[in-house]
């Protein structure tokens, strides 16, 4: 896909699950209910899905597993479009010191990878001239989707300085703003908005806290110039119940056409957060955030189990009755019935 296809896709508004890893009792590779999961997120209407991430598990890469689930993804979203002609991006996670990043860009753009979500977490310690260099290394290999990840689950702290020469790399198509700050967040939206580039890079929330109200708000900071929007999400909490996050987007946009009064959304993003705090265990800093993703998916039939690589990775104590909590009083934003008419195809 050429980078103006590309842009063009993601200022659109998409949505972007996260994408898990599904295992066995053993803690092998499940490939058929890996491909299931796919198969829901293309089903279910999501714009891309996001491979290699966090909620993948960053363990893939020690378990010599990034290229099998990268292969899967792609072939399965490949599979989608030809059979239905609408196309699925294909982000794809890189993570680590430049030599690494690179390597795994590399191996994503082989494999038919739209654009690389770039986690800056194994750069602690560099400088923001350091951090910027090996950002442009790897937009030589495929576009760049930054990525601000909230230091309580591997980020770092990253400057408006940063964020200001990060945007004039030519190769970034969007940022997945997740620092879970409203502060951070409202940073890297100042500087698009001080970049100029706001017409030809989108945002995208990852602040699975504060999804709604990303979404509906604009962000009117550097008058008298046009506010800055998030366009979509690329998002963990949207791994699970995509079908709703779809229809979610799709009325976020409507409001925007239309108008209207976001009052109605805000309150359902207020309860979308309090059901996000049970499935990322944010009492016990997201130490359950995976599993809890899992725990859901489990329940709906697509995984198997919630069992995370790391055995000691399960969900925390308590988190389980939160979790019941949530579905019992936010019936509204699953999918169950979705997945329950389509799961047999999914899994064939």
């Amino acid at each position: 896909m050429a980078d103006s296809e590309l842009r063009t896709a993601l200022l659109s508004g998409l949505v972007i699950p996260a994408h898990p890893l599904a295992l066995t009792a053993e803690r092998q590779l499940d490939e058929r209910r890996q491909v299931a999961l796919t198969r829901y997120y293309c089903g279910a209407g999501a714009g891309g899905v996001a491979v290699g991430v966090h909620t993948t598990q960053f363990a893939i890469r020690a378990a010599s597993l990034l290229e099998p689930v990268l292969h899967l993804a792609a072939e399965t979203a490949d599979d989608h479009a030809r059979a239905t002609g609408r196309r699925v991006l294909k982000i794809a996670g890189a993570v680590g010191q430049t030599g690494q990043a690179v390597a795994e860009a590399a191996l994503a753009r082989e494999l038919g990878y739209d654009a690389v979500l770039l986690s800056l977490g194994a750069l602690s310690d560099a400088t923001d001239e350091a951090l910027v260099a090996h950002c442009r290394r790897v937009a030589e290999v495929l576009p760049l989707f930054g990525f601000y990840l909230q230091p309580a689950v591997g980020g770092r702290v990253l400057s408006h300085r940063f964020w200001l020469a990060f945007l004039e790399i030519e190769r970034v198509v969007a940022v997945k703003v997740a620092p879970f700050s409203r502060y951070q967040t409202l940073g890297v939206a100042l500087a698009l908005a001080e970049s100029g580039r706001a017409d030809e890079v989108a945002l995208y929330t990852g602040n699975d806290d504060a999804i709604v109200a990303d979404l509906v708000t604009d962000l009117d900071l550097r008058p008298p110039s046009p506010p800055v929007r998030f366009a979509g999400g690329l998002l963990g909490q949207w791994a699970v119940w995509t079908r709703r996050a779809v229809e979610l987007l799709d009325a976020v946009k409507d409001l925007r056409a239309k108008g209207g009064n976001a009052l109605a959304l805000l309150a359902t993003g207020a309860q979308l957060t309090d059901a996000n705090a049970a499935l990322f265990d944010a009492r016990n800093a997201f130490a359950g955030c995976i599993a809890g993703i899992h725990e859901v998916l489990r329940r709906q039939g697509l995984l198997a189990n919630r069992h995370c690589l790391d055995p000691d990775e399960d969900l925390s104590p308590g988190q389980v009755e939160e979790i019941d909590r949530v579905l019992a009083a936010y019936p509204h934003l699953t999918d169950d019935a979705f997945v329950a008419e389509n799961l047999d195809r999914w899994l064939a």
